[in-house]
């Protein structure tokens, strides 16, 4: 009884799992996808060569277009299996068919034997005249055109099984064949692996030659972090403390309303008018930051285009993630607070999304811009020139201003996405 549970729970385990499994097309769709991204990977590693040095931006597309192969591999390994599995059906499938047709060549060989046995006119003729009845004997003829027609539907199925068997035969082959192309093709994507691995080798020896300047490169972006930092935590400082300044004025307003209204109404008496203004009185708690209509509605729209924001450059690549960086190679590390974009200088810096300009300022020689969107804050830092101005409103894909030039026309864009509470988020998660 156990065998038998066990027995049935790994045949729904191996169902659920082949269920679970992506169909041709859409592995087929997630190459063409993978492939998209890595031409877009390739291209932005010819210009970071332009850069006589090696850079982070290199290095980080040599690492992305190794995890696109390792997904590439992947994908084809899938494909195989799925060609695996029909060629082992086909086999099930030509192993049953040849049962079903010796079944039905054995069934037929009995009925023409019985028919070459009892093949005279005189047997058929006797086998309905000796019937007991006209009903009987009409009941005989139709039994004989029956067993004819039995006959050759039994040779009919014989030769649509042969058909069958061909086919499968014929579609096993295919897939055969498919899966030597499948395998060809996974040896010279892992061929091209290999290379790709030897060339972040290559990258990672050239940045271990600049470890000193690398260094001096991280600390002075730290510096310029920190400044950033402290920009958007003054500019969150500066809108909650104007949230607070609109409450506190729109409550006196409404107690003065309240008060005047009560003061022109003679025929309430004093405990109706003390009752009534203590109803109204102002509270401490309607002095709430972030807490009016618009700035929700705001803060939910952002938050429903997580993974779905433009980008606010129109071409570069990502030269530094968010979060702790470690450099392959060398003793060097960094946390980087922001997403950081190599571009060619001057590129147009775009917003990500509608909002509100709360700060523009310089962060060391180079200006940022600090953009509201409810309760969320996107920061635009190493610009050379800014294009608006503080409490000007802008949409989605508007110029804020120009990448400045780190060296050699290479310019650097610092994206930040942070919260009223001054948390960061990784902003690569949010964009599309």
């Amino acid at each position: 009884m156990i065998t038998r549970i066990l027995s049935v729970v790994l045949l729904f385990c191996s169902f659920a799992a082949y269920s679970q499994q992506p169909s041709r097309s859409e592995l087929e769709k997630q190459k063409a996808a993978i492939q998209k991204e890595m031409d877009d990977v390739k291209r932005s590693l010819d210009e970071t060569r332009r850069n006589k040095k090696a850079s982070l931006a290199q290095l980080n597309a040599v690492q992305r277009k190794l995890q696109l192969r390792e997904r590439e591999i992947n994908v084809i390994n899938q494909q195989i299996n799925l060609i695996e599995g029909d060629i082992n059906q086909g086999w099930r499938d030509i192993t049953k068919l040849k049962k079903e047709l010796d079944t039905l060549k054995e069934q037929y060989s009995k009925s023409v034997v019985y028919s070459y046995k009892n093949r005279s006119n005189y047997d058929f003729l006797n086998f309905i005249f000796s019937a007991s009845s006209f009903n009987d004997a009409i009941k005989r003829v139709a039994y004989l055109k029956s067993y004819r027609a039995y006959r050759e539907e039994q040779a009919g199925n014989i030769v649509r099984t042969q058909d069958q068997i061909q086919n499968k035969i014929a579609s096993l082959n295919q897939s055969r064949t498919q899966k030597s192309l499948a395998l060809k093709e996974e040896d010279k994507a892992k061929d091209k692996l290999e290379d790709e691995k030897k060339e972040k080798d290559e990258v990672v020896v050239k940045l271990k030659a600049r470890e000193k300047e690398l260094n001096k490169e991280f600390e002075d972006k730290r510096r310029q972090d920190l400044k950033l930092s402290n920009a958007i935590a003054a500019a969150i400082k500066r809108a909650k403390d104007a949230a607070i300044a609109e409450a506190k004025r729109n409550a006196e307003i409404a107690a003065r309303n309240n008060a005047a209204a009560a003061a022109s109404n003679k025929t309430n008496n004093a405990v109706a008018s003390n009752n009534n203004s203590a109803a109204t009185a102002p509270k401490r708690e309607a002095y709430r930051t972030f807490d009016d209509d618009a700035s929700r509605l705001s803060t939910a729209d952002f938050e429903k285009n997580r993974g779905r924001l433009p980008w606010p450059i129109e071409s570069g690549r990502i030269s530094m993630h968010f979060g702790t960086q470690v450099i392959p190679g060398t003793k060097l590390t960094t946390n980087n607070q922001f997403l950081t974009f190599e571009t060619d200088a001057g590129k147009t810096v775009k917003a990500i999304f509608d909002g509100e300009v709360v700060m523009v300022t310089y962060v060391g020689d180079v200006q940022a811009v600090i953009i509201r969107h409810g309760r969320y804050f996107t920061s635009y830092s190493n610009l050379s020139s800014v294009s608006v101005s503080k409490g000007q409103q802008v949409k989605t894909g508007q110029a804020l201003g120009k990448v400045a030039e780190k060296e050699d026309n290479v310019g650097e864009l610092d994206l930040g996405i942070t919260n009223d509470a001054n948390k960061n988020f990784d902003p690569e998660k949010w964009l599309r």
